[in-house]
């Protein structure tokens, strides 16, 4: 055994040289070393990210294994990776217990896929253990059940609703208490109220995050729920045609008059893998990066066309869970991390932590 003495200061001395990708801070200046323990040579730590869905977690731990295998006396370095997601620090009354993030998913237009995107971003986040909630909030057109394989509420408890539950997902929606194809003919008064009700009568406990399914456009629903949950971020669908970009940049804007921090534009169906590996532009090409570019956003992902999304929808089977190799799926796990990754910004943002540019 090594005679060299491993010094507290020098392990962390050799950690501050890591930097967050995304933060672009040190990880000893944001606190995310714990439970330092030396025994001699054998150095064990825990990385604590600020969400589990970090797109660049691997990395880091590799640069820290790097950083202390490489400091004179280090024999063997154990790693244990693990989150606390950061809340962006709103107040969320409606609801009585913490709600992290408030992310809404909205689009211009119908027949984009938002609601898709919404379902499988909000399983992915699952999939990676942060505690997540799916709240319908398309009134007119709630297909959420029928995409998480669900039909049924549990029985309220203490007069209150409890959500139901699917792939790790807590999932309330209109559907579950309107008959099968009962049309929705309400007005304002009672969309505001449906929705706050669905916030405030809602058992939905502790949130890493909660992903919202807006309808399409910019109504009374929009308005209600920015009025009713301070929201971190939206999220913009589209596809990579001109009619639908037109619609979608009305959906942006929406989201800059109500003060919502638009967290980026994800461009759905966009192109089709054909047999021999060619593309087919079945929408056109590029638009979704040309309307983030002409926002000044972000762009945070294309999603391929893939029939697995429409029979996973039809039968209750989100993709990311029943072809998770497939590049539809892939794309989606990949747009859930980027979103995950933007919140945590914006958390440390609004914490008046660290002052950073995520737009680039």
């Amino acid at each position: 055994m090594s005679n060299s003495t491993v010094s507290r200061e020098s392990i962390l001395a050799a950690l501050s040289k890591i930097l967050d990708p995304e933060l672009h801070k040190d990880i000893v200046t944001l606190n995310m070393v714990k439970d330092l323990e030396i025994n001699g040579g054998d150095v064990s730590v825990r990385i604590v990210l600020t969400t589990p869905a970090c797109p660049l977690s691997g990395r880091i731990e590799k640069d820290v294994r790097q950083a202390l295998t490489t400091l004179a006396g280090v024999e063997s370095v154990a790693i244990k990776m693990d989150a606390n997601v950061t809340s962006d620090g709103r107040p969320r009354g409606l609801l009585t217990l913490p709600v992290k993030n408030a992310v809404a998913i909205a689009s211009g237009k119908g027949g984009v896929g938002k609601t898709t995107v919404a379902v499988n971003i909000a399983v992915a986040l699952a999939q990676t253990g942060a505690s997540v909630g799916l709240l319908d909030a398309d009134i007119y057109g709630p297909n959420v059940p029928t995409m998480m394989g669900i039909t049924r509420l549990p029985p309220p408890v203490d007069n209150r609703l409890v959500p139901a539950q699917s792939f790790g997902v807590k999932v309330m929606s209109i559907g579950f208490l309107v008959k099968p194809g009962q049309p929705l003919i309400w007005r304002g008064p009672m969309l505001h109220s449906a929705i706050r009700q669905f916030l405030a009568d809602v058992e939905w406990g502790e949130l890493d995050y909660l992903i919202i399914d807006l309808p399409p456009g910019t109504g009374d629903a929009q308005l209600s729920l920015a009025q009713s949950v301070p929201l971190s971020g939206g999220i913009i669908v589209t596809l990579p045609q001109k009619v639908s970009l037109e619609d979608a940049s009305r959906g942006l804007q929406m989201f800059k008059e109500l003060n919502v921090p638009v967290l980026g534009v994800v461009e759905n169906m966009s192109y089709l893998e054909l047999p021999d590996g060619t593309r087919m532009d079945v929408f056109g090409s590029g638009g979704g990066e040309e309307l983030a570019r002409a926002a000044d956003v972000p762009f945070i992902g294309c999603i391929p066309m893939d029939p697995a999304v429409r029979v996973g929808g039809d039968k209750g089977n989100p993709v990311v869970v029943g072809s998770p190799e497939s590049a539809t799926s892939v794309a989606l796990v990949s747009v859930a991390r980027a979103i995950a990754a933007r919140l945590s910004v914006l958390a440390f943002q609004g914490n008046g932590a660290i002052p950073i540019n995520i737009t680039g």
